[in-house]
């Protein structure tokens, strides 16, 4: 393994004296302006919880209050274990980053990738390098996830190919699927969000030899206690799942109103097993696991990790002069991806101005977590609108948190 010098080095002490007002305040005028149904909040520093605070209810139309112990479909947040699971074969010596991945998986050798312009699939040539684990944790290989680039050639040959089935294995789409479909650029030449960590479970699966679910309990789940984490809600505690809600218009997150989302889900999603174990996105789990998992991934005694390992996940994956970019919302300057997330590089509007150097990333349905090595602390926020991932409140209650745990007072974008 590479070594490198840690980020955390240069943290600065976080002040005893905090005010967390503001951001009670702020999480309850999103509840009561119908953007959310609730929201709750931890943030920890190392060895120890911080903060604690729920607003809203889990199911509107029951007036179930929100409680830190519901239970929330966690979608991406799901990369945030893979990757830790992947970064502990790798202090294993099982592979390192830059190995070419058809190593361990042969049938991702040869790929092919799609000529500029093409119309159809067959209009493709010889990659011409392989993909590596460090492109597959940084989302630079090449692969797409069919969902955010509706219209695109690559999202209909998803589509058509059912990439994201659950009913598929983690194998046979390693194996079967994505080999017939090429790659939408030369990987390491690009950056673009994609099934890239379901790739990475299964490599998981191969150089552990156990299932991509038994791995992540016996080396991460139990260890750390993680109580209310897995792939399927038992009966007795489906009553403690909150309930998903869309916004008014998808169109139009400006627009306030929720709508009860759980019809647009497939049916009994987490509530009984199916075949894809998806680590990209196939988790339900709680705001105090989510926060232990977090506390874990801070330096010291504790740590999951090893030191050089938590600075090699902030480290930039993308090309020089690169930043991440969405269909939807186009390039984010100042943001690129490491080895678990995104990265700040330079905070913009959005951001906290003291968030540089922030590991972070999110879910379809709104929940996100990050980790900030300058500070020394890291946060969660839990809720289930659906598409609000991207959601500007979010980013908002990410700066009041900001400014309660560093004693700036309220916060607003600089």
């Amino acid at each position: 393994m590479t070594s490198v010098s840690s980020s955390f080095a240069s943290s600065t002490p976080l002040p005893v004296a905090r005010d967390f007002g503001p951001l009670h305040t702020a999480m309850r005028r999103w509840v009561d302006s119908e953007f959310l149904s609730g929201i709750s909040v931890a943030l920890v520093a190392p060895g120890q919880p911080v903060h604690v605070h729920c607003a809203g209810a889990a199911n509107r139309e029951s007036g179930v209050a929100l409680r830190e112990d519901h239970l929330f479909r966690v979608y991406s947040n799901t990369k945030l274990f893979t990757s830790c699971a992947v970064l502990l074969l790798l202090e294993e010596g099982r592979f390192e980053l830059a190995d070419p991945v058809e190593r361990f998986l042969p049938a991702l050798a040869r790929m092919r990738v799609l000529r500029p312009g093409a119309r159809t699939l067959a209009e493709s040539e010889p990659a011409r390098g392989p993909i590596t684990i460090a492109q597959l944790l940084g989302h630079t290989a090449g692969l797409s996830y069919g969902l955010f680039d509706p219209g695109t050639l690559l999202y209909r040959a998803y589509q058509e190919r059912r990439i994201l089935s659950s009913e598929t294995t983690l194998a046979q789409m390693v194996e079967h699927d994505l080999p017939a479909l090429p790659l939408a650029f030369e990987p390491g030449s690009a950056w673009e969000y994609s099934v890239a960590t379901d790739v990475l479970a299964r490599l998981v699966e191969v150089r552990s030899g156990m299932p991509f679910d038994h791995f992540l309990r016996e080396r991460i789940i139990e260890p750390l206690a993680l109580r209310d984490t897995g792939f399927v809600v038992p009966a007795r505690e489906r009553e403690r799942l909150a309930t998903m809600y869309i916004g008014a218009d998808v169109k139009d997150p400006a627009k306030a109103g929720l709508r009860n989302a759980e019809q647009l889900l497939p049916r009994d999603s987490h509530l009984l097993p199916v075949p894809r174990v998806s680590g990209g996105g196939g988790l339900v789990s709680s705001l105090p696991d989510t926060a232990r998992l977090l506390q874990h991934l801070l330096p010291g005694r504790d740590a999951l990790l090893r030191p050089e390992t938590l600075a090699l996940m902030t480290q930039n994956q993308l090309p020089p002069g690169q930043w991440l970019r969405f269909p939807a919302t186009g390039e984010q300057p100042g943001r690129v991806h490491g080895l678990a997330g995104g990265v700040v590089l330079a905070p913009g509007a959005q951001d906290h101005a003291e968030a540089a150097g922030e590991l972070y990333w999110g879910g379809l349905a709104g929940t996100q977590w990050w980790i900030s090595p300058r500070h020394n602390f890291a946060g969660a926020f839990m809720t289930q609108r659906w598409w609000g991932f991207d959601h500007p409140l979010l980013a908002e209650l990410k700066r009041e948190a900001y400014a309660a745990m560093l004693g700036t007072g309220s916060a607003a974008p600089h």
